[in-house]
């Protein structure tokens, strides 16, 4: 039978609905298989956000235990830990209920994440596929530490021109092992700034391999890696096959090359097998996963695999459902669905026209105050973005506020190393006196310690604010290239009379730096980009410094952290942070064409695709209130005082003009500004008084 309905269905798919009920009992039954021996029929099922898929496949689990399946031989695969181990114990209780408690016995005792399985399977079949049963298991931080131990024996960290950091390396090996890519391959689509070291991360990670197994050791990936490849021996594969009758796998549209590979090892005609998941969430591409999985499923199988949706939302309003059918509708593949649900609220999500990214700023704190003030927690909201560098300018608000907030995804952005290299500059230059400023400048440069920069700073005592001074210093042979340059950055800043032209300036000495000094530059320098936006709202530099000091960058980070039980706090969080995630009130940053699809990510229509799903995955977290932010200009970064240069960023591409009836359009104007004149008096020691305080004995 493929479905039940309501009359005939047994007490514990009463709770399902329609199409919940038909995904639960396919294949199952003398009509179309048999539970016991695992003959279903292969069942994609199409779960559009929000729709139950948890409690579907829970309830399909238990319908085969109930109908004669061996709980012993089933494999239930999921991408946590956590859900795997409620998803058996929610099977537990539905057969338990089911049979009033008579049944025992019907622990799923195969279920876990697809790294947990693998690594029991191989140490079952160690030895017959070479490896030790007691090998150990490198974590993330044990295989970068072996990365950097074999590039320090091959000479790599030596050479003249920074080699990636080990984490970068571990994580362009691993990318390449889940997407079965050549390395070329792996580094132009997902690294392309260390395409360059090719041919050593050939050697480099060939020597890791051999490291790794000199020593009995298999990293995260080659628990996948092992069990792939032993899936390619038919008889191992058969072993391995014959322990399951049924494969059930959640969220397969974040599955990579080597998991696909794996299920169909387990299962070639795909009999038993059973995948749930949603095309329209697929956004993890840069974590090697691959949209292709879910969308050629059917098709892997003869007959083809058949396919349920599930489309009845239980989170969002039908409004909200309505704008996210409208964009996920203009997908150029998919599966076709369309959301609905029972609650008929009349709000229609919002697009905020803003005139600039500090009017969106005010405009989502303005409304997270006013959802609070009618009584919707802080907790309950949540701004969503792109990239995690776009709540840069949020953030300082928030804190300047006292409003609290945690952040997921990314550092916080007064966090990030890169953003404090650049105020502890402008903060030497503004304070010559400032040691912690200037020891964090001098140790930019390759070479210097913390030596070395003491020694430097005592070059220039007696002359502090005579940056001339440092030119006499001789610096570490690494850091000649650049410290004449520093010189002249320090003069210029001291001399400058025009404070927008002064980050500009600075970033020409600093942007070559970061490149050396830190992974991914491409994203750092879109955070010291937002910073620049920011700086060129205040009127001088020490307006800045002093605007962000009010709050140093570590206060920040601590009022931000996790909050007390008992309080109360806003989420930030990127969209990739935030899949799986649903809150009453979703503001959705800068949803502009360059943001979101990001400029970054349009080579390809696989790429702009991949950025429609990531605006719908933000769009369907919203149960209540959905606000997208469209400024309508971003200031060019570099400018200088007084220029107005700008450019105007269109809506997104993704919102198409005949679906903006769906949408309510609220404008909002720019912060006003105004400048805070003092009257001169006649001066006072205040340091005077202060001394006095502290009398020496």
């Amino acid at each position: 039978m493929d479905t039940l309905d309501i009359a005939n269905a047994p007490p514990y798919l009463a709770e399902l609905n329609a199409a919940q009920r038909a995904a639960a009992t396919f294949g199952i039954g003398a009509a179309h298989g048999d539970a016991q021996t695992g003959t279903a029929a292969p069942l994609l099922i199409i779960a559009g956000a929000g729709t139950g898929k948890t409690r579907t496949l829970t309830h399909r689990v238990a319908h085969l235990v109930l109908n004669g399946a061996d709980p012993r031989r089933i494999l239930l695969m999921t991408f946590a830990r956590r859900m795997a181990a409620q998803m058996t114990k929610r099977v537990e209780h539905i057969c338990a209920l089911a049979l009033s408690g008579r049944m025992a016995g019907a622990h799923i005792a195969w279920s876990g994440t697809f790294h947990a399985i693998g690594a029991r399977l191989l140490r079952m079949h160690a030895e017959s596929i070479g490896l030790n049963p007691s090998f150990s298991i490198l974590d993330r931080g044990d295989a970068e530490d072996l990365v950097d131990l074999v590039r320090d024996d091959l000479g790599l960290a030596k050479s003249r021109k920074r080699f990636p950091k080990k984490s970068t390396c571990l994580a362009i090996y691993s990318y390449a092992v889940n997407a079965q890519t050549p390395l070329k391959q792996t580094l132009k689509h997902a690294f392309p700034w260390c395409a360059e070291w090719e041919d050593a991360l050939t050697q480099l990670f060939g020597a890791y391999v051999e490291a790794k197994q000199a020593q009995g050791a298999l990293d995260y990936d080659d628990l996948l890696l092992y069990w792939a490849k032993m899936m390619e021996h038919p008889a191992l594969a058969a072993t391995v096959a014959r322990r399951f009758d049924h494969v059930l796998v959640d969220e397969y549209q974040d599955t990579n090359a080597l998991q696909a590979a794996v299920l169909l090892g387990l299962k070639p005609d795909g009999r038993g097998l059973t995948v749930v998941g949603d095309d329209a969430q697929a956004i993890y591409s840069f974590r090697s996963a691959t949209v292709r999985n879910i969308l050629d499923f059917p098709a892997l199988f003869d007959p083809p695999a058949h396919t349920t949706r599930l489309e009845q939302n239980y989170r969002s309003t039908q409004v909200i459902l309505d704008a996210c059918n409208a964009v996920i509708g203009r997908a150029s593949e998919g599966y076709a669905k369309e959301l609905f649900s029972s609650r008929s609220e009349p709000n229609k999500p919002v697009i905020a026209m803003v005139a600039d990214e500090a009017a969106q700023v005010d405009f989502i704190v303005a409304r997270i105050l006013a959802n609070r003030e009618a009584g919707m927690e802080l907790r309950d909201q949540a701004v969503l973005m792109r990239a995690s560098h776009h709540s840069g300018e949020l953030e300082i608000e928030l804190t300047r506020r006292n409003i609290p907030f945690v952040k997921f995804g990314g550092l916080k952005f007064l966090e990030a190393a890169h953003v404090k290299d650049v105020l502890a500059i402008l903060r030497w230059a503004e304070n010559p006196r400032d040691q912690v400023a200037a020891l964090r400048v001098l140790k930019l440069m390759p070479g210097v310690g913390p030596a070395a920069a003491r020694r430097a700073l005592g070059h220039m005592n007696g002359s502090v604010g005579n940056f001339s001074a440092l030119a006499t210093f001789t610096p570490p042979a690494a850091a000649r290239d650049f410290w004449s340059a520093l010189v002249d950055l320090m003069k210029e800043l001291c001399a400058a009379k025009e404070w927008k032209a002064e980050i500009e300036r600075l970033r020409l000495w600093y942007d070559p730096l970061l490149a050396l000094r830190y992974d991914s530059p491409h994203t750092r320098l879109g955070d010291l980009d937002q910073l620049e936006r920011i700086a060129t709202q205040h009127p001088s530099r020490v307006a800045f410094l002093t605007d962000l000091a009010l709050d140093p960058p570590e206060a920040a980070g601590a009022e931000a952290g996790p909050p007390l039980k008992d309080e109360d706090w806003l989420i930030l969080s990127t969209i990739h942070s935030a899949k799986g995630q649903e809150w009453r009130a979703v503001y959705v940053l800068n949803v502009v064409d360059g943001c979101i699809p990001s400029d970054l990510a349009t080579d390809t229509s696989a790429e702009i695709e991949e950025e429609r799903r990531l605006l719908y995955v933000a769009m369907t977290r919203a149960r209540d209130d959905l606000v997208l932010m469209q400024p309508l200009r971003y200031y060019v970064r570099g400018q200088r005082a007084g220029s107005d240069r700008h450019i105007y960023a269109p809506r997104s591409r993704f919102i198409a003009s005949e679906d903006i009836d769906r949408f309510e359009i609220m404008t909002a104007a720019m912060r006003p500004t105004s400048g805070d004149i003092a009257e001169i008096v006649e001066p006072v020691d205040l340091k005077a008084a202060m001394r006095r305080m502290w009398p020496r004995m």
